[in-house]
């Protein structure tokens, strides 16, 4: 096992190479780190395929931007930082394409009005979600947007429909306690949020 300095220096050596150009730098470099990007990506996303097109994506960008890269600065961290966006994107589209997204009512067509009030209203949405625990999240992403049952979600997570439902008993009132900060997104989240 490297201890630290010696694996920043090895990085630190990679990176220089990378951003010569050298092909066979960029291959150690995925090496080195294909495994841990993946994982974060399967974590965030929780879908295995969605994860190998972040991590392709991770990859290509890090190859195409080679020469703006700093040698000096963590070459991990730069990688985790473009996973952690990427999947996030990918989270907010989901989001956006979900079955709660569908049933928002959506601005007309030619009033550049109601969709900049719309475009704020979902962001406080987002923003709501995104206070949640990680497990409430889950819950509130299983059974608000992607439409589960109790029993889906439960076996899912492999919990009971009852943690299912306090879980997202709980999300609900914390999406509602926050929107009602946001009295602009009333109108448009509390009737979805006091569906079961």
């Amino acid at each position: 096992m490297l201890s630290n300095d010696c694996h920043n220096e090895k990085e630190k050596i990679l990176v220089r190479r990378l951003v010569a150009g050298e092909l066979a730098a960029f291959n150690e470099i995925y090496s080195l780190y294909f495994h841990p990007v993946y994982s974060n990506a399967v974590k965030i996303t929780r879908d295995t395929a969605v994860a190998e097109d972040i991590l392709q994506e991770v990859f290509i960008t890090l190859w195409e931007k080679r020469t703006t890269i700093d040698p000096e600065r963590s070459l991990a961290g730069w990688l985790f930082v473009l996973c952690y966006h990427r999947s996030i994107n990918i989270l907010k589209r989901r989001l956006r394409e979900s079955l709660l997204y569908r049933q928002l009512p959506q601005p007309a067509e030619n009033s550049a009005e109601d969709e900049m009030r719309f475009g704020i209203q979902w962001n406080i949405l987002e923003n709501a979600i995104s206070r949640l625990s990680p497990q409430r999240r889950r819950v509130f992403e299983l059974c608000k947007l992607q439409g589960k049952s109790y029993e889906q979600a439960a076996a899912e997570l492999h919990i009971s429909k009852y943690t299912v439902k306090e879980y997202l008993s709980a999300a609900l009132t914390s999406i509602r306690e926050y929107s009602l900060h946001h009295p602009e997104s009333t109108a448009l989240l509390l009737p979805l949020l006091f569906l079961s």
